[in-house]
């Protein structure tokens, strides 16, 4: 089953660039620019991988992000990701960058900026992979803060197609950047947010109504809401699901209780995708393999689940 759905075609619509960095090419960039880490080998760091919350994620989430300083290390890190894409058919990604976790520590915005870039645009040369750059807000710091970063980013906007909000959830309200956004909508950006993983589903109504957004990444808990999932419905706004994910950070305690089978034959255009896939165990193909699994998906639901993927890509 593994290699039936490796081989199915599948767009990768919720991947944050940073969660992506394996431990091997972390400690091959913290020695390549001198950066003291606190786990002494590889096999050290991935057994920190045990969350509690997504709280207890991201505090390492962060501490690994600090190997990337250069501009090679933003391509190597891309480059590296979208040979996972190539070696399990992921034929478009659309990737989060979120510059504050790097400009807050003194990256310039335009050394992140240009490996990824380069490395999107060498993927699709020379890979066949298409893709769209989503530059994302973080959550927990000020709107103020998310003004100064779009301004940042504006005179490279050719290099992204929409804005997302990620980050510590709970406490953060998609409405706490409704003026950013409506900023980004004006400079003709479209527009993702996180909402509904730890966070309830009114948020997704926020993401929705306020942030106008054009798609909702996780929304698990929009299962919670009878008439939030009719308007989901209805409107086939996409959730770009994260079941491994999910799990990792306790959202539901096991794979078996994960919602996303009941909502895509609820006719919710659920997709599958990895997140943070260094950290919690696999990329694309590896979720879907998680489902068979637990869930006993069957092969035409993985196809529905792969073709939700490529009809919600957003970049063109």
């Amino acid at each position: 089953m593994y290699d039936w759905l490796n081989a199915l075609p599948k767009a990768e619509l919720h991947l944050h660039l940073e969660g992506s960095l394996e431990p091997e090419l972390l400690f091959a960039l913290a020695e390549r620019n001198k950066v003291a880490l606190p786990w002494p080998d590889v096999d050290t760091l991935r057994s920190a991988y045990a969350f509690n919350n997504l709280q207890e994620f991201l505090d390492l989430y962060y501490r690994g992000a600090d190997v990337l300083r250069t501009e090679q290390d933003f391509y190597d890190l891309t480059w590296a990701y979208l040979q996972r894409c190539k070696a399990q058919n992921v034929i478009h990604t659309e990737p989060f960058y979120d510059p504050q976790t790097h400009t807050e520590r003194g990256i310039p915005f335009e050394v992140a900026l240009q490996g990824i870039d380069a490395a999107l645009r060498d993927g699709r040369e020379q890979l066949g992979i298409t893709s769209g750059l989503i530059l994302s807000f973080l959550r927990h710091l000020p709107e103020e803060e998310a003004f100064k970063t779009f301004e940042q980013a504006l005179p490279y906007r050719d290099a992204f197609f929409a804005v997302g909000l990620d980050s510590s959830e709970l406490g953060h309200p998609p409405s706490k950047f409704e003026r950013v956004f409506q900023r980004a909508r004006e400079e003709g950006f479209l527009a993702v947010a996180h909402a509904g993983e730890e966070g309830p589903p009114e948020y997704i109504w926020e993401a929705l109504d306020l942030l106008k957004v054009n798609r909702i990444d996780h929304g698990v808990r929009a299962a919670e809401d009878p008439r939030l999932i009719e308007r989901l419905v209805e409107e086939q706004i996409p959730l770009t699901v994260c079941p491994l994910s999910n799990t990792k950070l306790c959202v539901f305690d096991d794979m078996s209780q994960h919602n996303i089978l009941e909502l895509l034959e609820r006719g919710v255009k659920v997709t599958v995708n990895s997140d943070d896939p260094a950290y919690f165990g696999g990329y694309v193909t590896e979720n879907f393999m998680a489902l068979h699994e637990a869930l006993q998906m069957t092969r035409e639901q993985a196809e529905r689940l792969a073709r939700n993927s490529l009809e919600a890509r957003l970049a063109r």
